[in-house]
């Protein structure tokens, strides 16, 4: 079973281990059944390619970045405000809230705002979380808001001088980069198993048949 690179879009396997899969082939004829040894049809590897990039244009605008704790305290810092509390209703108060909140953000996270939208309940429920995460003087990037919950998130990126870790979603990940691992994980493993088999050049006779 020894490997061979010297040739791998031919064959992974050693010629010994190739005449012995070849030995094998032919004697075994899985009860009338048999088996040709064909390449992969260029069709369906096109077909699979462009089944992946459909997949990935498809899906791309659910990817963003995850809401986090900084990205909400401009809402908690400004709810309290007069203009706010003297809103009709719930619904009237978040856009007096999100009008006066537009000085606080940048452009990025006005897109991040508009993704991830929130009620006045919402706010009143993360409102004690954000404040206590605030009064310790931690960085809010450093945390998720996970529906009701407010944790810590769970990015380990690198240390700060004061010996904690920033737990902050890098730029580049915006959710797809398992993904990528994940499909270039599966085509090589699939491309190791096809090429450890004799090269399709040979053709199996099936005993003469």
């Amino acid at each position: 079973m020894a490997w061979t690179w010297n040739r791998a879009f031919t064959t992974l396997s050693d010629d010994a281990t190739v005449e012995k899969s070849e030995t094998l082939w032919e004697s075994e004829t899985l009860g009338g059944l048999t088996e040709d040894n064909n390449p992969i049809p260029v069709p369906v590897v096109w077909l699979v390619a462009l089944t992946v990039m459909t997949a990935f244009l498809v899906t791309f605008p659910l990817w963003g970045q995850r809401p986090t704790a900084a990205l909400y305290a401009p809402y908690v810092d400004l709810m309290d405000k007069p203009e706010v509390v003297a809103a009709a209703n719930d619904v009237e108060a978040m856009k007096v809230l999100l009008e006066i909140s537009k000085s606080r953000f940048t452009g990025h996270d006005i897109e991040e705002a508009t993704r991830h939208p929130l009620s006045m309940d919402d706010l009143r429920i993360i409102k004690p979380q954000v404040q206590a995460l605030q009064a310790k003087g931690v960085d809010l990037r450093d945390f998720t808001v996970v529906g009701p919950d407010v944790v810590i998130a769970n990015f380990e990126g690198n240390y700060r001088p004061d010996g904690t870790r920033i737990r902050q979603q890098p730029w580049w990940d915006k959710g797809y980069t398992i993904d990528i691992f994940y499909l270039a994980y599966f085509f090589f493993a699939v491309f190791v198993i096809v090429k450890r088999l004799p090269p399709n050049t040979w053709v199996p006779r099936h005993g003469g048949h």
